[in-house]
């Protein structure tokens, strides 16, 4: 297998870390609502929203994964280019990196927010603003990849 290709494949691969930056988020958000839950349990419906707001994340990820797929299936046939394959990489790099660190640190604003609406704090509203923050970085990333891709 020729270098560009495996610089390709590890692009793609990094793209997953965005997936696994995710798990840790919503961890973090459920294990605030476990404990959020003991205090006011009413308020289920606001703790499943903020634990799962850092999920986008890994589908960021799965995303920029399916649109860079898409387009290595039609340039492997001609073969592929060193330029192609490093920027495939540097995507992976943007969008799994960005997504691992955006969603674990979300998930810690989500958690902060759980844990205040159960000590009976009216931070719903504040949290969810607060948490779209590290979020906007997941976004521009995606963005990047999808404007890479568009350049392969």
């Amino acid at each position: 297998m020729e270098l560009p290709v495996i610089l390709a494949y590890a692009g793609l691969a990094l793209m997953f870390l965005a997936g696994i930056g995710s798990a840790i988020g919503v961890a973090k958000g459920g294990n605030a609502t476990i404990g959020a839950l003991k205090k006011r349990p009413d308020a289920f419906g606001s703790y499943m929203l903020l634990s799962a707001l850092p999920g986008t994340q890994g589908l960021y990820g799965f995303a920029g994964f399916f649109i860079i797929h898409n387009q290595m299936s039609s340039i492997l046939e001609g073969g592929m280019a060193m330029y192609q394959g490093m920027s495939i990489l540097a995507a992976g790099l943007a969008l799994g990196l960005v997504g691992l660190w955006s969603a674990r640190w979300q998930g810690g604003v989500t958690a902060n927010g759980i844990a205040g609406i159960g000590s009976g704090h009216d931070v719903f509203g504040n949290t969810m603003i607060l948490a779209v923050f590290p979020e906007l970085y997941a976004i521009i990333a995606f963005a990047a990849t999808f404007l890479i891709s568009g350049q392969l």
